[in-house]
């Protein structure tokens, strides 16, 4: 079995690759995730996942990558990681009452062989959120490196009406259905 290299430092990423029981190991990637002028969300995570997969591959070549990127979008607006308390209570309170798209990318690649790469849809919609009950809540899990500005896996969840979605763990940042399905289509043995 090849060797399998987890291009992303993203502790979610690691925890959600832990549970197809195939020893990995985690690489930062080193790629600009800036979206470029008119570039659409989906498009957007499909391009950094496959670069985040192609830029670690590059240098381990015995290595299957996998790479992976989520995007937030709202009414077409993409929403970054907030980085800050005031960010994330900003998003959440765009977000009150509304629908959320989470565009998941995963991305294989290995040196000298073409990558593949699949899209996961998530459709969040979130309850109406008090400020008070927004503020508790980013205190109280201080989600500031998810896009979208919630954990979903954790207290983040009672903030939804409901979630639409082929995969649930896509939602946390690694759609596990699709990763599964491309290491098969790579010859890879999961447990």
């Amino acid at each position: 079995m090849p060797r399998l290299v987890l291009a992303s430092t993203s502790r979610y990423r690691a925890e959600l690759l832990s549970r197809l029981r195939l020893p990995f190991e985690t690489v930062r990637p080193d790629v600009d995730e800036a979206p470029a002028a008119g570039e659409s969300p989906a498009s957007l995570a499909l391009r950094l996942a496959t670069a985040k997969a192609a830029a670690v591959a590059a240098t381990r070549p015995e290595a299957l990558v996998i790479g992976s990127d989520q995007v937030a979008s709202c009414d077409g607006r993409i929403l970054g990681k907030p980085g800050t308390r005031a960010t994330a209570i900003a998003q959440l309170q765009a977000m009150s009452g509304r629908e959320v798209v989470f565009l998941t990318a995963v991305a294989i690649a290995s040196a000298g062989a073409p990558g593949e790469q699949a899209l996961d849809t998530t459709t969040v919609r979130f309850r109406q959120l008090p400020d008070d009950e927004i503020a508790r809540y980013v205190d109280a899990e201080s989600p500031l490196d998810c896009a979208g500005s919630f954990k979903c896996e954790g207290l983040g969840i009672a903030l939804f009406e409901s979630i639409e979605s082929r995969d649930p763990t896509a939602l946390v940042g690694l759609p596990l259905i699709a990763t599964a399905r491309l290491l098969r289509a790579r010859g890879v043995v999961i447990p």
